[in-house]
C-alpha cells in the first residue's frame, strides 16, 4: 500500500514520503521513523534515490566478492533461533572440530583462484577461548599472506582479544547485530544485543574495520526492520560492510518455517542501508541461492555492491559459481 504523502514530480522523484529523509546530511542521525519512512516511498523513487547515492560513492558497475569458510562447525551453545550450529537443535549439522591451519590456507588459496579478494573465516561459539585465538590469528596470518583480505566471525570477543586479532592482520571482524534490539529477545535468549554491540565497540576501538547487518524473515516488522538499518547507520561510523540476509529456514530450527520476507520488501531494505550508510559496502549474502536473476539485478541497482563467492555460506548452500558468471555477464557487471 503507498502511503505517501506528497506525489513526486518526474523530475524530483525523492520527493515523496520519506523526502527529508531521503536528503538527509550524512553526517545526522537517523531516527526508526526517518527510515521508515524511506521504506514508505514509492518504489521507483526510492530505488532511484539509492542507485543516485550509490553512484557518488561507489563504481556501479562493480561488486566485490567474498569466500566463506566455516572453520569450526556446529555444537554451538547459544540458542539462535536461525542457526543449524546450535547444540540446541536436532539439524542435520555435525560437531566439528576446529579446522587444522594448513587446510584453511589449502581452501584461500582456492578461492583466490577463483576470484574472491577477501577470505572469511567463520567459528561456531560464543567466543574464542585464548588456545583458539592463536590457531585463529596463525590462519589470518597465512591468509592475509596470500594478498587476500581477512575477516573473521568468532562471536563474542573477551578484553585484549581484538587487539590480538589486529596485531595478526585483520582487516574485517563480522558480528551482525541481526535484528532490531527491541525485538532481539524474540530470536536469541542466551546473550543481550547489548553483548553484540560490546564486541563491535571493541572490534573498532583495535582499529579493526565492522562487518555488521542483519537477517531479514525473522518474524520482524518493517518498523524492526527499519530500525535495525537505523541502528547501523547511526554507529560512529557506520560498518565498514553492511551483509542483509534473506533467512534461509533451515530444517531442525526454530525458525524452519518462517514466513518469508516479500521480495519487494527486501529491495527496500537493501535501498534503506545505501541510502542511510553512503559508503558502506552492502553485501547481497544469505537466500541469494533462491533468489530470481531479476530480483538480484534490481538488489544491485538498490546499491549492494557486494557477495559471497563461494559453495556454501557456512553451512547454507549458496548460488553455483557458474551462476554468478552467468549473470555478471548479463548485467555487465566487473568483479573486484
Amino acid at each position: 500500500m503507498n502511503t505517501s504523502t506528497a506525489v513526486a514530480s518526474p523530475t524530483t522523484p525523492a520527493a515523496s514520503a520519506g523526502s527529508v529523509a531521503a536528503t538527509k546530511k550524512p553526517d545526522a542521525r537517523w531516527t526508526v521513523s526517518q527510515v521508515e519512512a524511506l521504506y514508505q516511498m514509492p518504489l521507483m523513487d526510492l530505488l532511484f534515490r539509492a542507485h543516485q547515492t550509490h553512484r557518488e560513492n561507489f563504481d556501479p558497475n562493480e561488486v566485490q566478492r567474498s569466500a566463506l569458510l566455516s572453520i569450526k562447525t556446529g555444537g554451538c551453545p547459544e540458542d539462535c533461533s536461525y542457526c543449524t550450529q546450535s547444540a540446541r537443535y536436532k539439524t542435520d549439522t555435525g560437531r566439528e572440530a576446529l579446522m587444522q591451519v594448513e587446510d584453511v590456507v589449502s581452501r584461500a588459496k582456492e578461492a583466490k583462484a577463483r576470484g574472491s579478494t577477501r577470505f572469511c573465516m567463520g567459528a561456531a561459539w560464543r567466543g574464542p577461548k585464548e588456545k583458539e585465538l592463536e590457531v585463529v590469528t596463525q590462519m589470518i596470518r597465512e591468509v592475509k599472506a596470500l594478498g587476500l583480505e581477512t575477516c573473521v566471525t568468532l562471536g563474542m570477543l573477551k578484553d585484549g582479544q581484538a587487539g590480538k586479532l589486529k596485531e595478526a592482520g585483520l582487516d574485517y571482524y563480522n558480528h551482525n547485530v541481526d535484528t532490531d534490539a527491541e525485538f532481539y529477545d524474540k530470536v536469541i535468549t542466551t546473550h543481550k544485543h547489548s553483548d553484540r554491540l560490546d564486541t563491535i565497540a571493541q572490534v573498532r576501538a583495535a582499529g579493526i574495520k565492522v562487518c555488521s547487518g542483519g537477517i531479514l524473515g525473522l518474524g520482524e516488522s518493517r518498523r524492526n526492520r527499519a530500525a535495525m538499518v537505523a541502528q547501523l547507520a547511526n554507529m560512529n561510523p557506520p560498518p565498514d560492510s553492511v551483509p542483509i540476509n534473506n533467512l534461509v529456514g533451515m530444517p531442525g530450527t526454530p525458525l524452519a518455517a518462517a514466513e518469508k520476507v516479500d521480495n519487494f520488501e527486501f529491495v527496500r531494505t537493501i535501498a534503506a542501508a545505501r541510502i542511510t550508510m553512503p559508503k558502506s559496502w552492502v553485501r547481497l549474502s544469505a537466500g541469494r541461492d533462491v533468489m530470481s536473476e531479476e530480483m538480484q539485478a534490481m538488489c544491485f541497482f538498490a546499491g549492494a555492491n557486494s557477495i559471497f563467492y563461494c559453495d556454501k555460506l557456512l553451512t547454507a548452500s549458496n548460488l553455483d559459481l557458474n551462476a554468478d558468471h552467468v549473470l555478471f555477464e548479463k548485467l555487465g557487471l566487473k568483479a573486484i
